[in-house]
């Protein structure tokens, strides 16, 4: 398949529309333009649009004490 049949991040990107072209937010809720709904999990004009994608945030790391690392 090589590199120009993969899309930006990857081919196995799920349906959300918080993340589609077509979606529109509205009051913290994200509206379809097109007036679709997801059935069984998908929709049929999704289009992913990586720029309306916000990055997870990183987990806070627990705090060791040096006693932590003493054999």
């Amino acid at each position: 398949m090589g590199i120009f049949g993969k899309k930006l991040f990857g081919n196995n990107i799920d349906v959300n529309c918080e993340y589609c072209h077509h979606a529109q937010p509205v009051n913290d809720i994200f509206i379809c333009t097109r007036n679709k709904t997801l059935t069984n999990g998908k929709c049929i004009d999704f289009s992913y649009n990586p720029l309306m994608r916000v990055p997870k945030t990183m987990p806070n790391l627990p705090k060791f004490n040096p006693k932590d690392f003493e054999l």
